[in-house]
C-alpha cells in the first residue's frame, strides 16, 4: 500500500469511529421505544381480554338460563320470565 492512502485512511477512521457510535445509541434508544410500544400494547390486549372473558360468563349464564326455561315444560315459566327482567343487568 502506498503510503498516501494510509494517510487518506486515517482521517476517515477518526471521523467513521463516532458516527458509528452515534448511529448504535441512536438504534439502541429506538428498539427500546419499540420495546416499551410491545409491552403498552400487550398490557392493553391482556385487558381488555380479560374484560371481554368477563362479559362472555355473564352472557354464558344468561343462555344457561334461558336454555333451562325453553327446555323445562314448566307452569312456571312466566314468572321466571318476569324474574329474569327484573334482574340487575351485569353486562355493563
Amino acid at each position: 500500500m502506498d503510503e498516501n492512502v494510509i494517510y487518506a485512511l486515517i482521517p476517515i477512521l477518526i471521523f467513521s469511529i463516532p458516527i458509528v457510535a452515534i448511529a448504535s445509541n441512536t438504534i439502541s434508544k429506538w428498539l427500546k421505544l419499540k420495546e416499551k410500544q410491545l409491552e403498552v400494547t400487550a398490557n392493553a390486549t391482556a385487558e381488555q381480554a380479560a374484560q371481554y372473558a368477563g362479559c362472555i360468563a355473564v352472557l354464558e349464564e344468561r343462555v344457561a338460563v334461558l336454555n333451562r326455561i325453553v327446555t323445562d315444560r314448566n307452569e312456571g315459566l312466566a314468572v321466571q320470565i318476569e324474574a329474569l327482567r327484573d334482574e340487575p343487568k351485569k353486562l355493563n
